[in-house]
């Protein structure tokens, strides 16, 4: 019987890689076929695509791997850099599956069998690598990102010591010695970002139309660009809010079961995390975002559900302007909107 797909499911561990190889028959039915495992190190990743092109069609096979912290990375690009067809999943999608499955017992066996089954039921979306530049941003923008939590962690503690009946000054004088180290590689870590930013002529034009926004800087745009790596596979502003967890979900079921609209919050964390405190400056300093804002307000009451709204909107706004080159209008969405359709024009979180 002819094939449909093959795939290989990959469970990533620090030290190893468990595969199991997978076919898709043409009358749906699947198949479990092999159990491999290889060493997570460039001699076992050549170990893994020699035993692929021995069991399998190497050009139609999916090379399937769940999430696995940063484990799974160096497998990922070795594989595309070899010309394979790589999938990455993310664990709670394998977690859900697995859940479907007449599966009793968890191991790192039956794990790389459930990944395999999900990539044979599945369609498949190849994963492309960022390129080096969003690569870097990304990286630089997380670690500007810790070093903040880790200075609130410091800032608390000196104020914890200095509330104590008997502070140690010893301690205080190492926690602020620590904070001082904290700001000078926050400074750093900024500095760093926009230099990188100033050296791609492009991508400096890109930040400069999506800071045109009020209450948008270059440290959220960098964000934004390394998290979607230059909006690179984002087709259209619904599917990048859906990418950022901003998306709407909503539970109903029958007359009885009427649950409230909320942000789904399943998507990239630092999207939403970035657009928090642009979206307060924006209904501040912008007429037409406070506008929205207000109107929100007075609707439902509820100040966080309309400043949501505007984080979505300045999202959207900033996907918008990169693609086309743009600098922000304040009146553009306006000038041709009837003053009665105005009301309408805000999409609800």
């Amino acid at each position: 019987m002819k094939k449909l797909k093959q795939t290989i499911g990959i469970d990533v561990a620090q030290n190893e890689l468990v595969c199991t190889l997978g076919y898709l028959f043409e009358d749906l039915s699947t198949e479990l076929k092999s159990f491999m495992i290889f060493k997570n190190s460039l001699c076992g990743f050549k170990k893994l695509k020699k035993w692929a092109g021995k069991t399998t069609n190497e050009r139609n096979t999916f090379f399937v791997l769940e999430a696995t912290g940063v484990y799974h990375e160096k497998l990922a690009y070795w594989l595309h850099g070899n010309s394979c067809q790589v999938v990455i999943v993310l664990p709670n999608k394998i977690s859900n599956y697995f859940r479907t499955l007449e599966i009793k017992t968890i191991t790192d066996k039956t794990a790389s069998q459930a990944i395999a089954r999900f990539g044979l039921e599945r369609t498949l979306n190849t994963w492309v690598p960022s390129k080096p530049i969003f690569r870097k941003m990304k990286q630089l923008t997380r670690e500007r990102d810790q070093i903040v939590a880790e200075r609130t962690t410091i800032k608390n503690q000196i104020h914890a010591e200095k509330t104590e009946a008997f502070p140690n000054p010893n301690s205080l004088k190492r926690l602020k010695s620590r904070e001082k180290l904290l700001n000078k590689q926050e400074l750093a870590v900024k500095n760093e970002i926009e230099q990188l930013v100033k050296e791609d002529k492009e991508i400096h034009k890109g930040v400069s139309h999506m800071t045109s926004i009020p209450g948008v800087g270059i440290l959220t745009a960098a964000i934004v660009l390394g998290e979607t790596n230059g909006f690179e596979l984002i087709r259209n502003k619904r599917q990048l809010t859906s990418y950022a967890g901003l998306d709407v979900k909503e539970k109903l079921s029958g007359t009885s079961v009427k649950g409230k609209p909320r942000i789904s919050k399943k998507g990239n964390r630092h999207l939403r995390k970035a657009v928090h405190l642009p979206a307060l400056s924006a209904k501040k300093f912008c007429e037409k975002f406070n506008g929205s804002y207000e109107r929100l307000v007075a609707k439902h009451g509820i100040k966080m559900k309309a400043l949501v709204s505007i984080q979505r909107k300045l999202l959207e706004l900033m996907f918008t302007l990169y693609k086309n080159k743009a600098n922000f209008d304040p009146d553009f969405e306006w000038k041709n909107i009837p003053l009665s359709l105005e009301m309408n024009t805000c999409v609800e979180p």
